[in-house]
């Protein structure tokens, strides 16, 4: 190889890893509807409503993940960097307006009450959840544009990973700024993203429409992703030993500053990976190369196959339902029509609704689940807890990558194994509600949802067709509003119901408010029985997904080792 071409590849191979890096740092810090628990106690005193027009505010903001389709659009008319800062722009105005609200607006200069209009408060909620739509748009476009198939799930997944530590990241800047105020979080959720996005625009700019015919090289680039993931799980492991701390502002600030240089340490492997292993020949990741058979012979085999498989399902009741309509191979682009008619897409959208959509709903909860256990003090303790363990469940989704070779089990397995948890923590806290019991239980629902909300990316493209992602994701997570309501409701209309009106008293302006207050376990406890049934109907559709799509998915990886036994003897 000539040095010319040498250098040209070291180029694109720092390229495609700082637009990663890049995309670390955005998803990092513009995962702000995680922190919504730190200031809904606040906001619902300022504004003077019930638990249940405070679910309404949740919900508005994962309503906006329902015009996810927008960010789809945009990209048709703008360019990538100019949906980024679009993104930043809605996200610092709506975050902006909020904070107003909590920290300026809720007093006239005579010192009286001033209401604010609920609707408008409604709507920035609403275009702040959109604007984090926008953001993740953003990062799955750069992914798959910055790296060939073989690696976009290692990428998604480790970008989509950092967004569960977005609540960690902000409780560290909140204890530094300002450890007593929660409008701080408002704050930072309005300049945080603003700030982020200005930064990695530079590295954004550098990344080129269509970046798939870039050459990879296997062993290197794993080796890579490695560095990359210790590097991450490093982070988790020191947002869980500090993150959680209260303690003086010096050292607020030290254990913030830790927190950033790890952040800022993965720019260390794209610079230390100028360029191929010398040893290691180049791979061309062309889906059109001829396999070791024809393809006439791989059809026929796997057409043998599938009637071998209907043949020992035939007649059986449960072999009929597990059969019907199932997926035969993987990768099969489905149109928006054809996805709402696939059995295996609802089966799928059952688990995910019934599953991480939950968890995401107790995160929301999580303030005043604190605060009726007499556990408000903990609250920056369970946010980080939550944050952290959703962040490791969000890495642990790479594991179906770097174990393929050692597990055989289909990414549907893997999705089922991740809901095991889920409605063991609900019960677990339904029996026992302390602190300790608490802690247990939010990691538990932290780790699941977050390995589903990073898997799921892949999940869907490999299930449904990697062109029509950006559609069908879209379709996918409509169940997050539509779970953020039904859930919040039941959550909300049992809070209300064992609560008392109380007067609260503002010490920062004297101001009264009168607001239903429930304090004891039979605030949530009828509600974490609920949730843990829910849970249970999602760990179940997931099992029945993973039985009728592990077919698909051992096909595929027959076909896979074949193209691989190809390219090696040719």
């Amino acid at each position: 190889m000539d040095d010319g071409r040498r250098s040209e590849e070291e180029g694109e191979a720092w390229r495609r890893w700082s637009v990663l890096v890049a995309t670390v740092w955005v998803q990092a810090l513009t995962g702000t509807n995680f922190d919504f628990s730190a200031y809904s106690s606040a906001l619902k005193s300022s504004l003077g409503i019930s638990q249940e027009a405070l679910n309404y505010l949740a919900t508005a903001s994962d309503l906006g993940k329902a015009f996810g389709w927008s960010s789809g659009l945009a990209l048709l008319h703008m360019p990538l960097h100019g949906v980024l800062l679009v993104s930043a722009a809605m996200g610092f105005a709506a975050y902006a307006l909020q904070y107003c609200c909590l920290a300026f607006l809720n007093t006239t200069s005579a010192g009286a009450p001033m209401a604010i209009p609920y609707p408008l408060v409604f709507l920035v909620c609403l275009i702040a959840g959109c604007s984090i739509c926008w953001f993740n748009t953003v990062c799955f476009v750069l992914c798959i544009r910055s790296f060939s198939t073989s690696n976009r799930p290692l990428a998604l997944s480790l970008s989509i990973s950092f967004n569960g530590l977005s609540a960690a990241f902000y409780t560290l800047f909140a204890n530094a700024l300002s450890p007593l105020s929660p409008s701080i979080y408002l704050l930072l959720n309005a300049i945080l993203p603003l700030a982020v996005s200005i930064l990695a625009l530079p590295v954004i700019l550098l990344c080129h429409t269509n970046d798939s015919h870039l050459h990879s090289v296997p062993n290197h680039d794993r080796r890579v992703f490695l560095g990359l993931y210790i590097l991450a799980f490093i982070t988790g492991i020191y947002l869980v030993a500090f993150g959680s701390f209260t303690t003086t502002s010096s050292t607020a600030w030290v254990i913030l500053t830790g927190a950033m240089v790890l952040l800022a340490l993965p720019l260390i492997i794209p610079a230390c990976s100028h360029g191929p292993d010398p040893a290691q020949p180049l791979s061309h990741d062309d889906p059109h190369k001829p396999l070791l058979v024809s393809n006439n012979d791989q059809t026929e085999s796997d057409a043998m196959m599938e009637k071998a498989m209907e043949h020992q399902l035939q007649g059986s009741c449960c072999g009929t339902i597990l059969d019907k309509g199932r997926l035969v191979v993987l990768g099969e682009e489905h149109s928006a029509k054809k996805l709402i008619g696939c059995v295996d897409f609802w089966l799928y959208y059952t688990a995910y609704f019934c599953g991480a959509t939950v968890g995401l709903v107790y995160s929301n909860n999580l303030g005043q689940i604190a605060q009726s256990l007499h556990q408000q003090s903990r609250l920056t303790m369970l946010l980080a807890v939550y944050s952290s363990f959703s962040f490791f469940g969000r890495l642990l989704s790479a594991l179906p990558e770097f174990l393929h070779r050692k597990v055989s089990l289909a990414r549907t397995g893997w999705l089922a194994a991740a809901l095991l948890p889920m409605p063991m923590a609900f019960f677990l806290m339904w029996k026992q509600q302390d602190g300790s019991t608490l802690v247990v239980g939010t990691a538990l629902v932290g780790l699941s949802s977050g390995f589903i909300f990073a898997a799921a990316v892949s999940v869907t493209s490999e299930l449904f067709g990697p062109n029509s992602i950006g559609v069908n994701h879209n379709i996918l997570i409509t169940n997050i509003p539509l779970g953020s309501f039904l859930y919040g409701q039941i959550a909300a209309l049992v809070y209300d119901a064992n609560g008392q009106r109380m007067t609260v008293v503002d010490n920062r302006t004297g101001i009264t408010d009168t607001t239903i207050m429930c304090m004891g376990v039979k605030c949530y406890s009828t509600t974490f029985f609920v949730w843990g049934c829910i849970t249970l109907l999602g760990l179940a559709s997931s099992i029945v997904l993973f039985i009728r799509t592990k077919q698909a998915y051992a096909s595929t990886a027959s076909r896979s080792s074949r193209k691989h036994l190809h390219q090696v003897y040719s």
